[in-house]
Order: C-alpha cells, then structure tokens, then sequence
C-alpha cells in the first residue's frame, strides 16, 4: 500500500518514532512520515495482510518426460562410476549463442543417470 503526504503529495515513508521523553507511550513505535515536510502520521493498527501466491504451472524447457522419447544411442562412458556401461540415449540442443558448439544431453541405458557435455 502506498500512502502519500497530504500537505505537499510526497510518498510517505515508514520509520520508528525516536525515543522522546515528552512522549514515552509513543517511543519505539512505527509511524509513516513525509521526507520534505514535517508530517506524520502513527500506525495505531496492522496495515498488511498476507495473501497465498498461486504457483503456476511451469513448462519444461527441455521437454519434460517426453525429451527421451524417440532419441539416438551413442557409444559414450557413463559417469556413473558403478555402472560402467558405455552406451546413452542422447540428443543436442542449441542452448548458448550460435558461435558456440551445440550442448549434448545423455541418459544412460543402464541406470539411467542424465549428464551434458
């Protein structure tokens, strides 16, 4: 919520009330005060509320489970140093600019551990 001076139409802005001898009842708390003029104004209530954040539905961009669908088989080390299978499904993708190689996804047909070179 923005709130704004009614003396010269600033924003206002939240800080803490000094503490002042003359009013100890009002020392610590918050109020919206205008920078350019001296106008304030306390906070005697809550002035927020919470309110949940739907999330969205987010695509994969590297095609999700059917990015494996209907791939090629090449004869490549797998990382996995317990499997020691030499073949993976792959595919390339075009991630970086067009100066640069293509990026090489694989799935091994053994474990199934996903790597990129």
């Amino acid at each position: 919520m923005l709130l704004f001076c009614p003396v010269c139409s600033n924003l206002l802005t939240v800080s803490k009330m000094p503490v002042n001898p003359l009013w100890p009842e009002e020392s610590g708390k918050n109020r919206f005060e205008c920078r350019t003029c001296p106008y304030m104004f306390m906070i005697t209530q809550r002035m927020m509320e919470r309110k949940p954040m739907k999330r969205k539905e987010v695509e994969d961009v590297l095609g999700g489970e059917d990015a494996w669908a209907n791939v090629d088989k090449t004869d490549v080390q797998c990382p996995n140093d317990k499997c020691g299978n030499t073949q993976a499904f792959f595919y390339q993708l075009q991630i970086r600019s067009a100066d640069e190689p293509m990026t090489s996804f694989y799935k091994c047909t053994s474990c199934a551990r996903q790597w990129n070179e």
